[in-house]
């Protein structure tokens, strides 16, 4: 959640389009708070959400796998008992798969061909397979409707003295963002 907050407040346009969104579907301040049963109306944020999720995946490595047999990849090959990584974080900034893969842009995912799932291997956030990471569902539900509450009662600014975000990453097994995510909240009438 705190990636997606801070690239929200870095785009502009994006957070002004999911408060829309929710204003158009929902109402402001018709609900006490939005529930799970309000994101089928929703569509904005889940694509804020796999956006996120592309540039900011929470385990850049996925978790290793090791060959049973000797198997080809890509032209490779690769021995038995060989332990294989998989680089979520550098998929899912290819630019032989991604227009402008630095770039914060949800509207690239409203074709919906590519999801998180482990089905579209131009995105493996939660892995895929057996495998694939069993939290994947509440994980998605809770950023989807902890945004959703954040934005539907707050507008959100950098404090004063801050003129830009530091965006840069720390961590191994998880990423988070070096420096702590400082925002103002400013309550929407």
């Amino acid at each position: 959640m705190i990636w997606a907050m801070a690239e929200l407040v870095r785009n502009p346009r994006v957070m002004k389009k999911v408060q829309d969104e929710i204003q158009t579907c929902i109402g402001i301040k018709q609900k006490e708070r939005i529930v799970e049963e309000d994101l089928d109306k929703l569509h904005y944020v889940k694509l804020v959400v796999k956006e996120t999720l592309r540039l900011h995946p929470a385990a850049p490595l996925l978790l290793p796998r090791e060959t049973m047999s000797q198997i080809k990849i890509q032209g490779y090959d690769i021995p038995p008992k060989t332990l294989l990584m998989v680089n979520a974080w550098s998929i899912g900034r290819d630019p032989k798969h991604w227009k402008d893969p630095e770039e914060f842009i949800p509207e690239r995912f409203m074709d919906g061909l590519v999801d998180y799932k482990g089905n579209s291997f131009e995105m493996l956030p939660f892995g895929s397979g057996r495998r694939m990471c069993p939290g994947m569902a509440s994980g998605i539900a809770t950023i989807e409707l902890g945004l959703l509450n954040l934005l539907y009662y707050f507008d959100w600014k950098l404090p004063e003295e801050m003129k830009d975000m530091d965006m840069e990453e720390a961590g191994d097994i998880t990423v988070v963002k070096k420096v702590p995510l400082e925002l103002l909240p400013i309550l929407r009438m």
